[in-house]
């Protein structure tokens, strides 16, 4: 019998990044996103489907809930107890709530980025972040990232979270 001392107890990984509410803002998310995902050793297929999630999440926080002056926040965290990563992105327009286009013509050339989410996230929505903006946020089941998972977890990277309320 194995005492609690013993047991590898799971941690929940985070990720937070302030970054530029531009279009270079929206890529450098997308790349640091991958880059988190491969530290946390998330499945090729999971980390996927994030990358494109975050990639539209940044792209409509820039396009959408950007203020002169005001960046935008990534969020990432990994709760291997409930096997799930929940994405954040953070923009300084509360007033501007995301929905879906499902009426779009095809030829459009834009507004299908929340149908995309939709497709790879198993839940997505919004909630306000004071005083003045909004959260929105996608979840993905991680297969295999469970409370009882021994593998060797990477260190936290206390210098690429950010402190702004």
């Amino acid at each position: 019998m194995h005492s609690p001392a013993h047991q590898r107890t799971a941690t929940v990984r985070t990720f937070r990044q302030l970054l530029s509410s531009t279009r270079r803002g929206a890529r450098l998310a997308r790349l640091l996103a991958a880059g988190e995902l491969r530290t946390w050793q998330i499945p090729p297929s999971v980390a996927e489907r994030a990358e494109h999630v975050v990639a539209e999440l940044a792209a409509n926080a820039v396009s959408h809930g950007s203020l002169r002056g005001r960046d935008f926040r990534l969020g990432l965290l990994l709760d291997p107890a409930t096997a799930h990563l929940r994405i954040e992105v953070t923009d300084a327009r509360g007033e501007y709530r995301p929905r879906c286009r499902p009426d779009l013509a095809a030829d459009s050339e834009s507004g299908r980025g929340l149908l995309l989410v939709t497709a790879l996230a198993d839940c997505w929505g919004t909630e306000p972040y004071p005083p003045s903006g909004k959260t929105v946020w996608a979840t993905l089941t991680v297969p295999g990232a469970c409370a009882s998972d021994s593998a060797p977890h990477a260190a936290e990277h206390p210098g690429r979270q950010d402190t702004a309320q």
